[in-house]
């Protein structure tokens, strides 16, 4: 069970400043030691604002990645960039996300990143809060890869990939991390198409060797590129096979859904710890510190308080940093102001 009731969490992401995106346009310009310089700089802006917020739980702001899995990709020999299959103009939409062609066998021998971001965190954040890394899972991150003749379809990525997977989260555990989100967006968005018992099988291997050594979480979402979802968008396809995943807790977008199946949240807590989308990062709006009350004394009815973790519904990478930084403020007031009420 988790330490604070009702504790302030993320999911992973963090919009990037406004410079950064600027540098990472004319990063031939600088030498090493100065893109090192960047990429600090950005991760203490992202720890800053969460501090600021008071999050009981903050992450680096995934500021080394220009997207949550494709920048993965750098990792990953035996592919290369296919631009050919892109749909390049009119409204932005999924497919027009980086795809890659697979040239030969998939390997990442130096593995995948995460241990290299999550070390740099742990010397940069203050003590106090937990720290997180967040990991996309296997499923996830094959989804932009194209099948071909070694790997006929997407399970068969997936299965290459899980072993790459795996290794980094066992790394995380060993480097000291205690709390990890494997994300699998990719599971939720196509629950209602696709083989739910296998998406069990695929995440539960892939976190077989940490289970037990950290705080494990996973996110459930229906996508959220240019602010836009991709998948059907309701719980009921995972129901009840998601409640057989190995964590401690999920992630589950509601804030965006108006809080439709609200009373499907009882199904996991009664499984695992329930981190409620709290805050519409797809919104502008500035959710207020009642609107937060309001929502979490909702989600009480089927949650206990000691079973649950508020957060904004999916990473914040896609909405403008003014917005997160006064969303997470007011997420964290509003949930204070709940523990205060309820004696906690």
């Amino acid at each position: 069970m988790q330490p604070i009731p009702i504790r302030t969490t993320v999911i992973g992401s963090y919009p990037f400043p406004g410079w950064l995106e600027f540098s990472a346009q004319h990063l031939d310009q600088f030498g090493n030691a100065d893109r090192e310089e960047l990429i600090e700089d950005a991760v203490i802006a992202a720890i800053h604002d969460q501090m600021v917020a008071g999050l009981d739980v903050i992450t680096d702001g995934e500021q080394t990645r220009l997207d949550f899995n494709l920048s993965f990709y750098g990792y990953i020999n035996g592919i290369k960039e296919n631009k050919d299959e892109l749909r390049r103009f009119g409204p932005s939409a999924h497919d027009q996300r980086g795809k890659h062609s697979i040239v030969d066998v998939l390997t990442a021998p130096k593995g995948l990143g995460v241990v290299a971001e999550f070390n740099r965190l742990k010397r940069l954040a203050p003590k106090g809060p937990a720290l997180k890394a967040s990991v996309p899972g296997p499923y996830t991150l094959s989804g932009r890869l194209l099948p071909n003749d070694r790997y006929k379809d997407r399970y068969a990525i997936t299965e290459a990939l899980l072993p790459m997977v795996k290794k980094e989260l066992e790394d995380l555990v060993e480097a000291g991390c205690t709390e990890i989100t494997v994300d699998e967006p990719s599971m939720s968005c196509y629950a209602y198409k696709e083989d739910t018992k296998r998406f069990v099988d695929i995440f539960n291997r892939t976190v077989s060797g940490i289970a037990g050594k950290c705080r494990l979480s996973t996110h459930l979402c229906f996508g959220n590129y240019k602010g836009r979802p991709v998948g059907y968008r309701s719980l009921k396809p995972m129901l009840p096979d998601f409640l057989e995943l190995t964590v401690d807790e999920v992630h589950v977008e509601m804030a965006n859904r108006e809080f439709a199946e609200v009373e499907l949240l009882a199904h996991f807590a009664d499984k695992m710890d329930v981190a409620v989308g709290i805050i519409d990062v797809k919104n502008y709006y500035i959710e207020t510190v009642e609107d937060v009350v309001q929502r979490i004394e909702k989600c009480l009815g089927f949650v206990p308080a000691e079973k649950m973790a508020v957060a904004p519904d999916c990473g914040l990478s896609q909405t403008a940093r003014w917005a997160s930084r006064q969303k997470l403020i007011n997420m964290v007031k509003g949930a204070k102001q709940v523990r205060a009420s309820l004696g906690l």
